[in-house]
């Protein structure tokens, strides 16, 4: 009976073989299809719990300070004794004036509609009212609030610019806050003709209010999050500089930088080890951070909006004067780092711009140079400029995600090399590569450098959400590299991008406020200036003062061209005609 049960068995024996194959197969050719569903259940009970978060919040718009304030001020290298001073210093030197009381009236916060500027009238030695070139315009902005009351505090965030769009000039003017509701414009008058004053509320005093203390009290309002993946099993968890722990929490994955001492977590897969992470991308945006009251401070007709003069709001440039004496006893006390005439960036100091029309001509200037780009899409623009513009360069296909990098392109005939890598984490990008996520501290540590090589750095964007501290932290992380960088190699050329104002809407405001942006730039500005062999390029002011365009967050291309030239002018200055003895 065995016997005959045993050949029955190997008679099905082939049976069997096949449907195990077949299922083999199967699993393979849906294997992609697992990891999505996969994927998309984890997602959908990450939202699922996110739902009944919102549901159960307080009706305040912050929650509790021990359960907001995860962001780790004290991880990351120690500063020494000088830098600490130096953090308390720069903390202080941004500090912005708070309004009286919190919780202020909408009715009685700042109102653009309400509020003007009057051009104040200069007089020359015979009693006239001109404006010379070499001369300042001064300007007397009055707030008022939505009753068309005069406001009694500041701590309102304003812009101003003088332009004349005709022949494309344009330069950035000087707010002084004199803190009881009046403020101080000075602007510089650099060309002749006709020109047109221009003020701009950003933010009133008291949505500026809002803003600090939702940079303070939520630095978690952009989440992370990164996709683990071992075989056919996969998880997606919430990631960021720091994560609330305890019971109810999932245990954490630290990618804390072992040079740097940047810290990174990831909450721990359930059925995953932490070296199974994948990737990092942007998770999203939390919504409903402020209550309908306070939404009130930042509708759009309160947003960069334009502040209007009472009497003129245009002057008529003249030419200078041969008598310094007049031109001194009027000149500026604050000039911008340029301007622009005829569409074409001038700096006020430095070295004089040229102008790379050509192709050629910037072929010329880059041969046998090493350009290597660091940080954010703003500084991207200025590798996609040269590669699109000068057709020598040839993009090597790294595979990299569109818009995320890395990016390479060669010229090899004329020994040039351009790359472009993003900074490490926290990083808005869709989709990098764990592989892929470099600290520019350690990157600048792997470059020999020399007088072949150019670097440039923007980092700024991604850490608007962030208190400052974090931001300081990760600046001098970079600045203790390029210090090492310019020891071994002084001839090394660096360019470091700051930030520039953009386009701004009730919800991109409570995320990359101009706001967040400008105490970012102060900072970034301190930290870079006094590092010998560092060229600062003020993106800040090349946005702000052109004469036609928009705030962009991403410059269109003559403003990024005005940059490249800026950039190039300094690899190839213009050699200087020798006086004649």
């Amino acid at each position: 009976m065995d016997t005959a049960m045993g050949g029955n068995l190997s008679k099905y024996a082939p049976i069997f073989l096949v449907l195990a194959l077949s299922g083999v197969l199967f699993l393979l050719r849906n294997i992609h299809t697992l990891e999505r569903w996969n994927c998309q259940s984890v997602s959908s009970l990450y939202q699922l719990q996110s739902s009944i978060s919102s549901v159960f919040k307080p009706s305040g718009p912050f929650l509790p300070l021990d359960q907001n304030h995860s962001y780790c001020p004290n991880l990351g290298q120690e500063a020494s004794g000088e830098e600490a001073h130096e953090e308390r210093y720069l903390l202080e030197s941004i500090s912005w004036p708070e309004p009286p009381a919190l919780g202020v009236p909408v009715r009685q916060s700042s109102d653009p509609a309400h509020s003007y500027f009057v051009i104040q009238p200069p007089t020359d030695i015979s009693g006239r009212a001109t404006w010379r070139v070499g001369g300042k315009l001064e300007v007397l902005v009055h707030m008022q609030n939505f009753l068309g009351q005069p406001k009694r505090y500041g701590g309102d965030f304003l812009l101003a610019r003088i332009r004349s769009p005709e022949i494309g000039a344009g330069a950035s003017g000087w707010v002084v806050d004199r803190q009881d509701g009046l403020y101080a414009v000075e602007l510089p008058l650099l060309w002749a003709g006709a020109a047109q004053v221009e003020v701009t509320l950003v933010h009133s005093s008291e949505a500026v209010a809002m803003l600090r203390r939702l940079r303070e009290e939520r630095p978690d309002r952009v989440f992370f999050k990164s996709l683990f993946r071992s075989g056919f099993l996969s998880e997606t968890t919430i990631c960021n500089l720091c994560l609330p722990t305890g019971p109810r929490q999932p245990a954490l994955c630290n990618y804390t930088d072992p040079h740097t001492g940047e810290p990174w977590y990831c909450y721990k897969p359930r059925m995953l080890d932490c070296d199974t992470r994948i990737n990092h991308a942007k998770g999203g945006y939390k919504k409903h951070l402020l209550t309908t009251t306070e939404s009130m401070l930042f509708l759009s007709s309160t947003i960069k909006a334009p502040v209007q003069a009472l009497g003129m709001d245009n002057i008529t440039i003249l030419p200078a004067v041969k008598e310094l004496s007049l031109v001194r006893r009027d000149r500026a006390k604050f000039l911008p780092s340029g301007y622009y005439y005829q569409g074409s960036w001038r700096p006020l100091a430095g070295i004089p711009i040229q102008q790379f029309n050509d192709s050629s001509a910037i072929t010329q200037c880059l041969q046998g140079k090493l350009f290597y780009m660091y940080g954010d899409s703003t500084v991207r623009q200025w590798f996609e400029y040269l590669n699109a513009f000068v057709p020598e360069l040839k993009e090597f296909n790294l595979h990299s995600p569109k818009n995320v990098g890395p990016f390479m392109a060669v010229d090899s005939v004329h020994n040039i090399l351009l790359k472009y890598r993003c900074h490490g984490p926290p990083i808005r990008f869709s989709t990098v590569s764990s592989s892929e996520l470099r600290y520019v501290a350690n990157e600048l540590d792997g470059l020999p450098g020399g007088h072949d090589t150019i670097v440039a750095l923007s980092i700024w964007s991604h850490f608007s959400t962030f208190p400052v501290e974090v931001y300081l932290r990760r600046l001098r992380h970079i600045r203790r590299a390029l210090a090492r960088l310019l020891d071994r190699a002084p001839g090394t050329l660096v360019v470091v991008r700051t930030a520039n104002p953009q386009k701004l809407d009730p919800e991109v405001s409570l995320y990359n406020s101009d706001w967040f942006s400008v105490q970012l730039d102060s900072v970034l500005r301190a930290m870079f200036r006094s590092l010998r062999g560092v060229v600062l390029l003020d993106a800040w002011d090349m946005t702000l003062a052109h004469p036609t365009h928009p705030h962009l967050l991403h410059p269109p291309p003559d403003i990024v061209k005005n940059m490249i030239d800026l950039i190039l002018s300094h690899i190839c200055p213009a050699k200087q005609e020798k006086k004649k003895s």
